[in-house]
């Protein structure tokens, strides 16, 4: 298994934990579901512990380092980030109320109408703080140290990042498998597993081609502001996205996202600073698939996503994408919090969404990687011309300088 992908272990474990649950449902003996479905209780309230600390361990240095570099180029590109992120987000939400509705059948994820399977004791580890005073005391101390040079504090809290990565990388990530296995186990028991499963299918056939569509909206921005040729600009944008299919990581993407950029004409100085970036705060493509699979998953349970639910959560779910770590199922651990403070996810939600996401998670990272492209066209046509008309300013006051000089000598 270990040699085996997060996706791949993951889709074993679930046709596993089906496979499990119909055969106790069948034969009436519980106690390997009870086994699972205590584990996934001592995991799950784990995870709710934890989920604070992966907030405040990514969003403070995340913002404060971001401060420390100054210059248009930054904001430029942090704003066109995350207004590209509310953007992906918010077309989301609209094309999923209006179709998934139409797709999706009523049925209840946390609870089943056939036999159900009780934990044999459960171990209570409450959160040391809830998620909302995670997120301010995040943005807080983010916004502060930013301001501050050379701070020890900042240092404690890129360390304390460090820890929390270990333990995505160490804990959380090997044991999701077994998690869902748990989850799927008990959700076959009330026989609707079906009906949920064939329900995302539907969820997935909005997802993969929003977001391609998506990047052709990015590039066809790119190309009317920039001039540039759309379709030579995705020719040569394709290695990078399909070398994010396989990688599954927009880190490991950078260096072929660099070659293709700089082939689409960018500057090397803002090549080699935008895609390093957007690489870490420009998440389009998984804010695409959050926004969409939790409207699934509230479908399935009855619930209505309203406008003032998920806007809020959408802009929230932006920022919060900027503290993703660089990990395989990094982006949805980051939004744990955010799916449980503001739209009620328990644990069985939790586990649906991990699930979720890690199935489209290649084509997630590579929507991100290839809309980062998009961004760096934009942003080396503003830097010149912001520079030309710097240079243009100089030539104009020249003359005068020159004047005023000889004025003072005579």
């Amino acid at each position: 298994m270990k040699n085996l992908t997060l996706l791949k272990r993951i889709f074993i474990a679930l046709i596993l934990g089906v496979i499990l649950g119909i055969t106790c449902s069948k034969t009436g003996i519980l106690f390997p579901v009870k086994i699972f479905a205590t584990f996934s209780g001592l995991f799950g309230n784990f995870l709710s512990f934890v989920i604070p600390f992966i907030i405040i361990g990514f969003i403070v240095p995340g913002i404060a380092n971001l401060g420390k570099s100054s210059g248009k180029t930054l904001l430029l590109t942090t704003a066109f980030a995350y207004v590209s992120t509310i953007i992906a987000g918010t077309i989301a939400y609209l094309l999923g109320v209006s179709i998934l509705p139409k797709l999706i059948t009523k049925a209840t994820l946390s609870k089943g109408s056939g036999l159900a399977a009780d934990p044999y004791f459960t171990i209570n580890i409450p959160p040391m703080f809830d998620i909302m005073s995670a997120l301010v005391f995040a943005f807080v101390m983010g916004i502060a140290l930013s301001k501050m040079k050379n701070s020890s504090l900042l240092n404690g809290f890129n360390e304390f990042s460090k820890i929390i990565t270990m333990v995505i990388e160490k804990v959380l990530i090997p044991l999701v498998p077994v998690y869902i296995f748990s989850i799927f186990a008990k959700l076959s028991l009330s026989g609707e597993i079906f009906t949920t499963l064939k329900s995302f299918a539907f969820v997935y056939a909005i997802i993969i081609p929003l977001q391609l569509l998506y990047i052709l909206a990015q590039y066809s921005l790119a190309g009317g502001i920039s001039g540039k040729n759309l379709f030579k600009m995705l020719k040569n944008q394709l290695p990078s996205y399909f070398t994010a299919l396989g990688t599954q990581s927009s880190a490991a993407t950078i260096p072929v996202n660099l070659k293709c950029v700089k082939e689409n004409g960018v500057s090397e100085d803002i090549a080699d600073f935008v895609v390093p970036l957007c690489a870490t705060i420009h998440l389009a493509g998984d804010t695409i698939t959050l926004v969409l699979a939790s409207m699934g998953v509230m479908y399935l349970n009855n619930k209505v996503p309203t406008f003032t639910t998920m806007m809020p959560f959408i802009f929230m779910l932006g920022v919060t994408m900027v503290a993703a770590p660089g990990v395989p199922g990094g982006g949805v651990m980051a939004a744990l919090g955010l799916l449980q403070s503001m739209l009620g996810f328990g644990d069985v939600e939790k586990s649906i969404m991990i699930a979720l996401h890690a199935a489209q998670d290649s084509f997630g990272t590579a929507t991100n990687v290839t809309g980062d492209g998009a961004i760096a066209v934009i942003m080396d046509y503003i830097i010149q011309k912001l520079a030309a008309r710097e240079i243009k300013k100089e030539t104009v006051a020249k003359p005068d300088l020159e004047l005023q000089k000889a004025v003072v000598n005579k």
